[in-house]
């Protein structure tokens, strides 16, 4: 199995400041929206060098959303930024107005997405935030795994023409994918190669998935190992040539299985080769206070959960 080396674990969320920073050095027509969480989407930087390129908004995320997409009538390129929760949740009627149905170029970046918020509990936890983007039609859904390709990601999205909702997270999570990766919408990424069991995971997951894959491999097990750091458009060329060596899947997230990657890909797997799938997610629940580590045991979002499940699925083949 390919080992894969931690460059030095940070947030995703800084991965999203960086990438903005290179934005602003770079492309004149990228403006930022912010409601009242510069700190937490780390975009001072940006700010600091493009001061007549920033809009603080407040605590008015419908308000956001609504100048965003009148600022691309004019030709600029909005990135509007709050927690996950708010940039989706409170904000969906104007999301779906004003952005989706009116095919405007705006790019939702939302921080502190999943149980890994933490301590700041439920009612900030957006668990619901995939599938309420990705049923919008012409929304693009994607969910970084590290800082390098949020940085990429980020950079990327200014490039594509269309609505695009941009998820990560708050904490320190390895940092293991190359920093010059160009970084492709729609194009998932192989990073294991196997014959046993396809495992297909986004976001925080995909960490998780080489380290089940590693232990798997002491049990005899070989396992495929897939990043869908793009849960819309959804690359199933990839997903399908993969179960058919295989012949068995576990998707690995972030989020209710209800509405997610997982739901994606067995929508998918039904119509074109039906496949022993098993579901590594939240289950149809809300979120609580802790400390990120410990919910994402409590919640079974770990290596061993997946192990589990590829443990449960070779057997259904």
């Amino acid at each position: 199995m390919k080992k894969y080396i931690d460059q030095g674990s940070k947030d995703t969320r800084s991965g999203f400041g960086a990438g903005m920073t290179e934005l602003g050095r770079t492309n004149p027509n990228v403006v930022s929206l912010c409601a009242d969480l510069i700190g937490s989407l780390k975009i001072q930087t940006f700010i600091d060098e493009n001061p007549e390129r920033f809009f603080q908004i407040g605590i008015a995320e419908a308000n956001m959303i609504g100048i965003a997409a009148g600022l691309t009538i004019g030709g600029k390129i909005p990135f509007t930024g709050t927690f996950a929760n708010f940039s989706t949740g409170r904000v969906y009627d104007q999301i779906r107005q004003s952005v989706a149905y009116s095919g405007k170029n705006v790019k939702i970046c939302a921080s502190h997405a999943g149980l890994t918020l933490g301590e700041d509990g439920a009612t900030h936890q957006i668990l619901e935030d995939i599938g309420l983007m990705k049923m919008l039609p012409g929304m693009v859904v994607i969910n970084p795994c590290d800082f390098n390709q949020t940085k990429a990601a980020t950079i990327a999205i200014a490039e594509y023409e269309g609505p695009v909702y941009l998820r990560f997270g708050r904490p320190v999570v390895p940092n293991f994918t190359p920093a010059d990766q160009k970084f492709e919408i729609g194009k998932g990424i192989m990073l294991n190669e196997g014959t046993d069991v396809t495992i297909v995971a986004t976001g925080h997951l995909v960490w998780q998935a080489l380290l089940a894959a590693e232990n798997l491999e002491k049990q005899g097990i070989s396992a495929e190992v897939i990043n869908i750091h793009t849960i819309k458009p959804l690359d199933t060329d990839m997903i399908l040539k993969s179960v058919k060596k295989t012949g068995c899947i576990v998707s690995a997230e972030e989020h209710n299985y209800l509405g997610g990657l997982g739901e994606s890909i067995s929508g998918f797997l039904a119509k074109e080769l039906p496949t022993p799938q098993e579901f590594v997610a939240t289950n149809d629940t809300f979120g609580e206070s802790g400390t990120p580590a410990q919910l994402m045991d409590k919640y079974g979002l770990n290596n061993k959960a997946i192990e589990s499940a590829v443990l449960k699925v070779v057997k259904r083949k």
